[in-house]
């Protein structure tokens, strides 16, 4: 986001924000998606997170980036909303809209997504923020809270992670043929 729309979303433009929303719904609620696993929850907290920025606006620091600080109110609403729910559920609904963008198979993307759903919620969260939204490792760091060598070290350990699950996947496909 540049500058002036910022500019004018903090002195209150309603217009600005609903450019905003508009720019932003479809990529939070992918991110959300993968975090919740739950479409439904992670609707609801998409929903709250753009409540909360509106509503937080004077106090965010115009000197940082934007983007990690509206990222790590989207995080912290999937987590209180997942503390909330007891069952998730794990629906890739963000699949479709996705492959439109890759040449990625529709095999290979479902293997992908199994594998990154196969991941905590401590490696799973920075893998998403990383691959899917492109944040530095500083940027994860700072939408985390979390101290940017903890970041690289769980950046690590989940591609680890995601090389063995889709290795053994490999395998399995193997011994079927």
């Amino acid at each position: 986001m540049d500058a002036a729309m910022l500019q004018k979303i903090i002195n209150g433009d309603k217009e600005a924000f609903r450019n905003f929303y508009n720019q932003q719904i479809d990529k939070a609620l992918r991110v959300a998606i993968l975090i919740t696993k739950n479409r439904e929850l992670a609707k609801e907290a998409t929903q709250e997170t753009f409540i909360r920025v509106y509503k937080n606006l004077s106090s965010f620091d115009s000197s940082r980036p934007f983007e990690p600080w509206f990222y790590r109110i989207l995080t912290n609403e999937c987590n209180r909303i997942l503390k909330k729910e007891s069952k998730t559920t794990h629906l890739p609904d963000y699949a479709e809209a996705e492959l439109k963008d890759t040449s990625i198979s529709t095999k290979d993307f479902s293997e992908l997504d199994e594998a990154i759903q196969s991941l905590s919620d401590l490696y799973r969260i920075p893998i998403v923020l990383k691959y899917l939204k492109g944040f530095s490792e500083k940027d994860i760091s700072v939408a985390l809270e979390t101290n940017l060598n903890t970041i690289k070290s769980r950046l690590h350990k989940g591609r680890a992670l995601l090389k063995d699950y889709l290795i053994e996947l490999e395998d399995r496909g193997k011994k079927h043929v």
